[in-house]
């Protein structure tokens, strides 16, 4: 039993990607965009402070995360959300684009 335990836990502990197909950072991002409202000060300061990226390259890298299917299935909840205020923004930004109200 003890050498199953090891060997599952292995290469986890080595960096390698998560059970659920996830980089430790990306659980990382998807576990702050969760909770990133408890982070005193301004989202973009978190952001530097935790991840030492800028916001623009954080939310570049989300947009990528939240379209894999092992982000989905990591939080399907805040991954559908997240998607969903994307396509919001999208849509907005191509009413406006076309002198549409919406």
């Amino acid at each position: 039993m003890d050498s199953a335990n090891a060997s599952s836990s292995g290469p986890a502990e080595a960096g390698q990607p998560a059970a659920a197909g996830l980089s430790d950072r990306d659980g990382a991002i998807l576990g702050f965009e969760r909770h990133w409202w408890k982070y005193a000060g301004a989202k973009e300061q978190a952001i530097r402070d935790q991840f030492q990226m800028s916001a623009t390259r954080y939310y570049q890298v989300l947009n990528a995360l939240i379209d894999k299917p092992e982000a989905l299935a990591h939080d399907p909840l805040l991954v559908k959300r997240l998607r969903r205020l994307r396509a919001a923004r999208q849509r907005a930004r191509s009413a406006r684009r076309l002198g549409i109200e919406v």
